[in-house]
C-alpha cells in the first residue's frame, strides 16, 4: 500500500522487461503479483508527473495483466468502456516509456486512441459503448470468417446507460461468442465476494458445467416441461448466490462474483471462457484506487488529479482566486433553489465536475443524479417541466451532444421550461477531442424555440442563468471550463434583455462581434487594430439591430466564437446579413474543421488562430485583400 505518490521513478525491473503481451506472457504466473505491483508504483508515478485519471486505472492492473496473458492481443480485441482505466494497458502495450508524454501536445492520448496503437482497438471517450462495439467487430470477424475473441471491459457505473442495455439484447439475440467484462468496483450495484460465489463461478466457467449444461437441455427440448424446470432451477441457483439473473434473461450464461484483484483465478477463469460457446458476463469486483490509500478512502475526489507542481512560496499577500465558471453556476444553483423551491437540479453522473455538491448537501430532494444517462435525464426535465417544477439539467457540452433527440423531441418541441447550464464548452485542453465541446451552438442554434447565450465573464454567466430560468421555454447558457478573467460578480440576479448585445469598445474600420468566452482575446486584440468590439451575449435570437450598426459604420466585420466556424454563430451573422442585403465583407473566426487533439488550451487556441496575435495578423491580413485602408494597418 502506498501512501504517497512517487515524486522519483520507482524502481520496476520486472515492468521494465515488458515492451508487448508477447513479453508477458514469458513470465511465470508466480511473477504475476510482483507485476501488478510494480505497475500500480509506475502509474502513480507517471500519473503525478503528468496529470490524469489514475483511480480506475489501479482497480483494473491484475485485469488487464490476466487479459493480456490470457488473451491474444491484438488479434482477439480488448475494448475499453470510458477509457479512464486504460493506462495499465497503455504500459503494458509497448507505451511504458512515453506515459510521461500522457495528456501534452504530441504526446499519448488520455483514452484508448485507435491512431496510436494496435492495441487500442477502439477510440473512446464516452460512457457505454464498448459493448456496442465489441459485437460490431464480432460480427465482423464472422462474416470475414477470422477466429479471434472479442472483450468488453465494462464499469458498474457505465452499465446504467441504457446503450450498454441495448447492446447487451442485441448480443443475447444472435448468441455468438462475446465477452463482457462487469467491473464492479463497489461505487454502484456490486455484492461482497465470498468463498460461495467464487467457487460457483469458477464452477460455471468450467467447461464440463457448460457441455452438460448445454448437452442436458438439448435432451430436454424434446420435453418442453422437463426443460422448463431445469431452467427455472438454474435461474433460482443462480440467483441465491449471484445478481445474475438479468443478464441471464437477456441470454448471457452469467458468471461471478469473482475477486478482480485475484489474478491467477482471473487467468484460470478466462482461459475457461475462451473455450465457451455463446455470450459470456463475467461480473468481477475491485476496488477503484486500490494500492493507494488517499484513493482507496475517496474514489470519487480522487478520480483523476492534476500533474504535481513542485511548491513555491509566493511573495506577498496573495490575491483571491476567482472561481471557476462550473463554481459560478454552483452558486446560483443554491441562491436560485433558495428562492424558487420549484427548481430541480438534474445531472448525468457529473455533479461534482458541474459544481453541484454544495446544491446537493443543501437541497437533497431538489437534486437528481440520474448516473450516466443523458437521453433520459433530459426527457426526466421534460417531464417535470410539464407538471410545475423548473428544471435545470447541467451538462457537459460533449455529452449533450447524446440527448440531442430528447432536446429536440421532448423540450423544444414542446416549448417547455427547460434552462440546459452547459459546462466545458470549448476547448477542454489535455482531455482532447473527446470531451472539446466544440459543436453545441451548431446543433443547438438550429432548433427551434431556443433561447442561446454565451457569457464572457463570471458575472454575466450568473445574469444568464438568470435570465434563461425566467425564459418561458427552453433556454441554454454555454460556458467554458476553468475560470474567467476576474470580472466581480454581482450578487443581485438581473433577467438581461433577450436578444440584446453591448458594445465593450468603440473603435473604427473593424467590428469583432464576439460570443462568449474569446471576448476578451478581442478586446486585447482591438487596443492594437482600433477596432470596436461587441459583447453579442445572445446568439440566438441575435441583436439584428445592433448588427446591422455594426454593418453601416464598419468596413469590416469579424465574429469570433470557441465553437467551430461551420454552422456557428458567425454563420448566423452571415445569414443575417444575406437576408438584409448588407454589402460588407465579413471575416468568420472559430474551431476550424477538424478535430483538434489534446494539449493546453492556450497553446490549442493559438496554433488555430485564435490568441491574440494570430487575430490582429488575420484581421490585417483580411483588410488588406479586401483593399479596405486603416490607420491600424
Amino acid at each position: 500500500m502506498l501512501d504517497e505518490i512517487p515524486l522519483t521513478r520507482p524502481d520496476t525491473p520486472l515492468l521494465d522487461t515488458i515492451d508487448s503481451p508477447a513479453d508477458l506472457k514469458l513470465l511465470e504466473p508466480e511473477q504475476l503479483a510482483t507485476l501488478a505491483r510494480e505497475l500500480r508504483q509506475f502509474l502513480l508515478f507517471s500519473v503525478g508527473q503528468t496529470g490524469g485519471h489514475f483511480g480506475a486505472g489501479l482497480g483494473v492492473v491484475e485485469l488487464t495483466i490476466a487479459l493480456h496473458y490470457a488473451f491474444d492481443t491484438p488479434h482477439d480485441r480488448l475494448i475499453w468502456d470510458v477509457g479512464h482505466q486504460s493506462y495499465p494497458h497503455k504500459i503494458l502495450t509497448g507505451r511504458r516509456e512515453r506515459m510521461l508524454s500522457m495528456r501534452q501536445a504530441g504526446g499519448l492520448a488520455a483514452f484508448p486512441n485507435r491512431a496510436e496503437s494496435e492495441y487500442d482497438c477502439f477510440g473512446v471517450g464516452h460512457s457505454s459503448t464498448s459493448i456496442s462495439a465489441a459485437l460490431g467487430m464480432l460480427i465482423a470477424a464472422r462474416e470475414q470468417k477470422i477466429e479471434r475473441r472479442t472483450v468488453a471491459i465494462i464499469g458498474d457505473g457505465a452499465m446504467t446507460a441504457g446503450m450498454a442495455f441495448e447492446a447487451l439484447n442485441h448480443a443475447g439475440d444472435i448468441d455468438e461468442n462475446l465477452l463482457v467484462i462487469l467491473n464492479d468496483n463497489n461505487m454502484s450495484i456490486s455484492r461482497n465476494v465470498g468463498g460461495l460465489s467464487s467457487y460457483f463461478a469458477r464452477m460455471w466457467a468450467s467447461r464440463p458445467y457448460n457441455v452438460i449444461r448445454t448437452g442436458g437441455k438439448k435432451v430436454l427440448s424434446r420435453i418442453p416441461p422437463a426443460l422448463k424446470a431445469v431452467h427455472r432451477a438454474e435461474e433460482y441457483m443462480k440467483g441465491m448466490v449471484s445478481p445474475g439473473t438479468l443478464f441471464e434473461e437477456l441470454g448471457f450464461n452469467y458468471i461471478g462474483l469473482v475477486d478482480g484483484h485475484d489474478t491467477l483465478e482471473l487467468i484460470e477463469i478466462l482461459n475457461n471462457i475462451k473455450k465457451l460457446r455463446g455470450p459470456q458476463l463475467l461480473h468481477i469486483v475491485t476496488q477503484k484506487g486500490k494500492g493507494y490509500s488517499a484513493s482507496e478512502n475517496d474514489p470519487f475526489g480522487m478520480h483523476a488529479m492534476n500533474k504535481i507542481e513542485p511548491k513555491r512560496k509566493k511573495p506577498g499577500i496573495s490575491k483571491a482566486e476567482s472561481p471557476s465558471y462550473s463554481a459560478v453556476f454552483g452558486q446560483w444553483l443554491c441562491d436560485m433553489a433558495t428562492a424558487d423551491p420549484l427548481l430541480a437540479a438534474i445531472t448525468p453522473a457529473m455533479s461534482t465536475g458541474s459544481g453541484m455538491d454544495s446544491f446537493a448537501e443543501q437541497y437533497p430532494h431538489q437534486f437528481h443524479d440520474v448516473a450516466i444517462a443523458e437521453q433520459h435525464a433530459v426527457t426526466l426535465a421534460a417531464g417535470m417541466a410539464c407538471d410545475g417544477l423548473k428544471p435545470v439539467v447541467a451538462i457537459y457540452s460533449t455529452f449533450l451532444q447524446r440527448a440531442y433527440d430528447q432536446l429536440i423531441h421532448d423540450v423544444a418541441l414542446q416549448n417547455l421550461d427547460v434552462l440546459f447550464a452547459i459546462d466545458r464548452a470549448g476547448l477542454v485542453g489535455e482531455d482532447g477531442p473527446t470531451h472539446a465541446g466544440s459543436f453545441d451552438l451548431s446543433f443547438l442554434r438550429s432548433v427551434p424555440n431556443m433561447l442561446i447565450m454565451a457569457p464572457s465573464n463570471e458575472d454575466e454567466s450568473r445574469q444568464m442563468l438568470y435570465t434563461g430560468y425566467q425564459h418561458k421555454g427552453p433556454a441554454a447558457v454555454r460556458y467554458p471550463r476553468g475560470k474567467g478573467p476576474g470580472t466581480p460578480i454581482n450578487k443581485t440576479m438581473t433577467a438581461l434583455p433577450i436578444g440584446k448585445g453591448v458594445v465593450r469598445r468603440k473603435g473604427h474600420t473593424v467590428a469583432i462581434l464576439g460570443f462568449g468566452s474569446l471576448v476578451n482575446t478581442a478586446l486585447d486584440a482591438a487596443q492594437e487594430l482600433d477596432a470596436t468590439v461587441v459583447d453579442m451575449r445572445f446568439v440566438k435570437p441575435l441583436d439584428e439591430a445592433l448588427i446591422g450598426e455594426m454593418a453601416t459604420r464598419h468596413q469590416l466585420l469579424v465574429t469570433l466564437e470557441e465553437n467551430t466556424v461551420q454552422g456557428g454563430a458567425g454563420s448566423a451573422v452571415n445569414e443575417f446579413l444575406l437576408q438584409e442585403d448588407y454589402r460588407i465583407p465579413v471575416l468568420n473566426l472559430g474551431l476550424p474543421d477538424a478535430f483538434l487533439q489534446h494539449g493546453k488550451v492556450p497553446d490549442i487556441l493559438a496554433s488555430v488562430g485564435l490568441d491574440k496575435d494570430s487575430l490582429i495578423q488575420r484581421i490585417r491580413e483580411k483588410l488588406q485583400k479586401c483593399k479596405i485602408q486603416s490607420e491600424a494597418v
